[in-house]
């Protein structure tokens, strides 16, 4: 099978691999679409610690299944599916509670356990047995639903902020994150949603999954944009959708009394002790989330959004390249082009 492999920093090889062997639990699945996402890109350039060389990187993917173990049931060989990439213990204090986004025991798929920029993919029986291999419809597009992971990450997110009928939203950063946050605060039935960002191309595409109003903060003062848009009282939700310290410290400043913020990008390690102005959180009853990954469930839901155009895929998902352009597509990526891009295989 063809593979994109791995072997350290700015070192990926398009290579012949062997397809997997499976076992009497596991299931093997025939790739048809890896999106990427940011992280493989940060990867790809710099390494990361749980991701040890050679590895098989990408963990958005969608396929058929193409054989199958002997024990494994509720699932037949042709099955569409999705693959949920964090794969949890089950057992933990976390897992225990619903939140196996933060399981002690975790494992990965394109992290420390091969992903899908490759023709193929072993599930184990553990993932299998967990619920990660999420059952499509037979009609289902595999294209869009690659795309499910990430969503399920934003549903994660906004279900802290609990977005109501009525709201304002406020997302800074007009990617992939940004763009799906202003589908879904649409679809929880906010009245208004704000999207702001640096890159007017960027804007103007994630703008077209449903926000109301535009802000390039290159070109004006967000703060002042958002309280000329709110009659000078904030938004109700803010949610920060790029990895820039100044995007915390704006979403603070326009978040209203009693408002909500979410903090749902990371900041890169050499930033991410950012000074904000706490008395901000306490004059004006600020509540502030962070957010990492999703649960199964979660995934679930984000595919039920994707199946019914609530979140239209066909929006966000911009380029589609060959598994021979991965590295085209990782620049297209760090240069801010298109939305997502997904690898065809």
């Amino acid at each position: 099978m063809r593979a994109a492999v791995y072997y350290g920093p700015k070192d990926i090889r398009i290579e012949e691999r062997a397809i997997p062997e499976i076992g009497k639990g596991d299931i093997l699945v025939r790739v048809k679409y890896c999106a990427i996402c940011g992280t493989d890109v940060r990867i790809y350039n710099f390494g990361q610690a749980n991701v040890t060389p050679p590895r098989i990187t990408g963990h958005e993917l969608t396929g058929v299944i193409e054989k199958m173990g002997d024990e494994v049931e509720n699932y037949q060989i042709g099955d569409k599916i999705c693959l949920v990439p964090i794969m949890p213990c089950g057992t933990c204090e976390y897992c225990l509670k619903g939140k196996s986004n933060l399981c002690d025991n975790i494992a990965t798929f394109g992290y420390n356990l091969d992903g899908g920029f490759a023709e193929y993919i072993k599930i184990p029986e553990r993932a299998v047995k967990s619920g990660n291999v999420i059952k499509l419809a037979e009609d289902a597009d595999l294209l869009g639903t690659s795309i499910t992971e990430p969503l399920s990450c934003v549903i994660n997110g906004q279900e802290y902020l609990n977005i109501g009928l009525g709201d304002t939203v406020l997302v800074i950063g007009a990617g992939t994150i940004g763009a799906m946050h202003v589908s879904l605060a649409r679809a929880r039935g906010a009245a208004k949603v704000i999207l702001a960002d640096i890159g007017q191309a960027r804007l103007e595409l994630a703008g077209k999954c449903g926000a109301d109003h535009l802000i390039n903060s290159k070109e004006c003062d967000l703060i002042e944009e958002v309280k000329k848009l709110t009659n000078g009282k904030g938004v109700d939700v803010a949610i920060t959708a790029c990895s820039v310290p100044v995007a915390q410290a704006q979403a603070l400043q326009a978040v209203r009394k009693a408002g909500k913020v979410s903090f749902f990008a990371g900041l890169p390690k050499d930033a991410a002790i950012n000074a904000l102005d706490m008395n901000i959180i306490h004059y004006k009853e600020v509540s502030v989330f962070g957010a990492y990954g999703s649960s199964i469930a979660q995934n679930i839901k984000g595919y039920q959004l994707l199946a019914n155009k609530i979140v239209d895929a066909d929006k966000i998902i911009t380029n589609v390249l060959p598994l021979e352009q991965l590295i085209d597509g990782f620049e297209m990526v760090k240069k801010g082009e298109g939305l997502k891009i997904a690898i065809k295989l």
